[in-house]
């Protein structure tokens, strides 16, 4: 079995790992294989697969601490506990980063100009199949420790970009339709949460090839796919009630190449639901 990683080595590798966030924050271009050989020199004897998963690692870290994570380093959660001590620091500690991020998620947003919409649409990611191994050790671990602010909460309660998701889905499914040679299917598909409301628990009305009717909940992040998002109670049970009617459109990197995957049927068999608040009554 490899030796736990030392402070310096987690905060060697904690430290890189920022420098690429910030670099990609900023539109910057940046070698993760440079980076990684350069880190490398404060290590002990680590390859190179051990250094990504502590990268991953860190990823993990982040979503928990409602922040954004580098999209080419996907969230693991089996971290140890010093490692979340340093990097829970480390964020406090990054002002600029932060304020980088703050601007970012209540930025007004534009439904992105694309050359061909329908190619946004891409295979769901991969769930952790590790995850509900290392849930329950991960959280005994972890100390109370600070938490920062959620950015990722307030990104999904910016209204201009959920927004200019939902039309940017509903341009999608109109220029399905019409690929599928259903013109007239195309222009009955209504964005209802303008039209309508949020009662019904969807964002997009839209429709099977068949004719039949296609419930889609829309939700939208500037960030990498495995962004976690918000739902609502009432969605998950209109999720439930509409079955394999219902789907969830996820949009990602929204503001620079807008991506699309969707899951179809009741949100908790697609998604690990998890609570995020609570209700709290007098008496």
């Amino acid at each position: 079995m490899a030796d736990d990683w030392s402070r310096v080595e987690v905060e060697a590798t904690v430290a890189d790992y920022f420098d690429m966030l910030e670099h990609e924050l900023n539109g910057f271009e940046y070698n993760k294989s440079e980076h990684r050989r350069r880190l490398s020199a404060f290590l002990n004897h680590r390859t190179d697969g051990a250094i990504e998963r502590k990268h991953q690692n860190v990823s993990a870290i982040l979503i928990e601490l409602g922040f954004v994570y580098i999209s080419g380093y996907k969230p693991l959660r089996n971290y140890q506990q010093l490692l979340w001590e340093v990097v829970s620091d480390r964020l406090a500690r990054s002002e600029n980063l932060v304020q980088v991020v703050r601007a970012q998620v209540t930025e007004p947003a534009a439904v992105p100009t694309v050359e061909n919409i329908l190619a946004a649409l891409v295979e769901p990611p991969m769930p952790d199949l590790d995850a509900r191994r290392y849930q329950a050790s991960q959280v005994r671990e972890r100390p109370p420790g600070r938490r920062s602010v959620d950015y990722l909460a307030m990104e999904a309660r910016n209204r201009s970009l959920g927004g200019a998701g939902e039309e940017f889905v509903l341009r999608f499914e109109a220029a399905r339709l019409i690929h599928a040679g259903k013109e007239r299917l195309a222009a009955k598909v209504e964005r209802v949460s303008e039209t309508r409301g949020d009662a019904l628990g969807f964002d997009v009305l839209s429709f099977e090839i068949s004719g039949e009717e296609r419930f889609i909940e829309v939700k939208t992040t500037a960030y990498g796919s495995l962004t976690p998002f918000f739902v609502s109670k009432n969605e998950v049970a209109v999720s439930r009630e509409s079955n394999d009617s219902y789907h969830l459109y996820r949009a990602f990197h929204f503001r620079r190449q807008p991506r699309l995957f969707m899951k179809r049927g009741p949100l908790d068999q697609s998604f690990r639901l998890e609570p995020s608040q609570f209700v709290a009554i007098i008496g």
